[in-house]
C-alpha cells in the first residue's frame, strides 16, 4: 500500500514553527507533495526531512516567498522532473514529478487568477498548457497522479456559498468547465468515489472565523488516471491537520490490485 498526502502548507518554514514534522512523523505517508513552500532549500532547518526518512526535491519559485512545490519520499524516485518544460510557470515553481516505475506522482500549484484580470488570464493559459502537457505525458507516463492545489471549486457541493461566490475566481463557470473537461478526458477525482457528501473543504480564509464554521471551499485534489481505478483503496480531507490555511489530502493506493 502506498499512502500519498498533498498539502498546500502556505509556507514551509512558518508550517514546521507550528509542529509540522511531527505531524509529518504521525501522518506517515511514503510520498508527501507540498505546495506554497514560499522557499528556497538553503532556507529549510538542515536534516529535518532527512531524520524522517525521506528524500527531498524542491523546486522553489524564482520570486523569493512566492509559490514552490516539493516531493518527499520515502522510495528514492527513478527519476525527479523539475517543472514542465515552460518557462512562464517553470519560474513560479508551479510543477515537479516523481517517477516511480509503476506511476508517476506530479505536485502542483495552480495560479490563483485573485490579483487582477491580467493573474486570471495567466490562470486560463496554465489551465490550457497543463491540459495538453498532460495529455502528451500521459502517452509514457500512463499511470499518473496528480496532487495539489487546483485553485478551483468543480461543483456546488465543493464550495459553502455557491450562490454568492458564482462570479468569484476559483468558481468561475470556465474554471469550472476546465475541471470537468480534464476528468473526461480520462481522468478521477479520488475524493469524490469515495465521499459523495458535501460540506467537505480544504481551504478555509484565515478571516471571519471561517474554519471554525466550516464556510470553505475544496480546492485541493489528487487526480488519478482511470487506469489507476482498480488500485484505490481509500482517498480522504485531513482537516485535524492545522499548519496552513489549507489540510492535506490523503489517497491511499494498492499498484498490487492491477496485477
Amino acid at each position: 500500500m502506498t499512502r500519498i498526502i498533498s498539502y498546500n502548507v502556505n509556507g514551509i518554514r512558518a508550517a514546521l514553527s507550528k509542529g509540522l514534522a511531527t505531524w509529518i512523523q504521525s501522518a506517515n505517508p511514503d510520498i508527501l507533495c507540498f505546495q506554497e513552500i514560499k522557499a528556497t532549500p538553503d532556507q529549510l532547518p538542515n536534516g529535518v526531512f532527512d531524520d524522517l526518512g525521506y528524500h527531498a526535491y524542491w523546486f522553489p519559485a524564482q520570486k523569493k516567498g512566492y509559490s514552490g512545490v516539493g516531493i518527499l519520499s520515502k522510495q528514492k524516485p527513478l527519476h525527479v522532473e523539475y517543472g514542465c518544460c515552460m518557462k512562464d510557470y517553470d519560474d513560479e515553481g508551479r510543477v515537479i514529478r516523481a517517477d516511480f516505475g509503476s506511476f508517476s506522482v506530479i505536485s502542483a500549484y495552480f495560479p490563483s487568477g485573485t490579483s487582477g484580470d491580467y493573474r486570471q488570464d495567466f490562470k486560463y493559459k496554465f489551465l490550457d498548457d497543463f491540459y495538453n502537457y498532460i495529455q502528451n505525458l500521459r502517452q509514457s507516463h500512463p499511470q499518473l497522479i496528480i496532487t495539489g492545489d487546483v485553485n478551483i471549486c468543480h461543483k456546488e457541493i465543493d464550495i459553502h456559498n455557491p450562490i454568492s461566490n458564482k462570479n468569484t475566481t476559483g468558481f468561475l463557470p470556465a474554471e469550472r468547465a476546465w475541471v470537468t473537461n480534464f476528468l473526461d478526458s480520462g481522468f478521477i477525482d479520488t475524493f469524490r468515489v469515495y465521499h459523495p457528501e458535501p460540506h467537505q473543504y480544504t481551504w478555509w480564509s484565515f478571516r471571519h472565523n471561517a474554519r471554525k464554521q466550516n464556510k470553505g471551499w475544496r480546492i485541493d485534489y489528487q487526480f488519478v488516471t482511470a487506469s489507476l481505478l482498480r488500485a484505490l483503496n481509500r482517498a480522504e480531507i485531513l482537516s485535524e491537520a492545522y499548519h496552513s490555511d489549507h489540510c492535506p489530502t490523503l489517497l491511499e493506493i494498492d499498484m498490487k490490485k492491477l496485477k
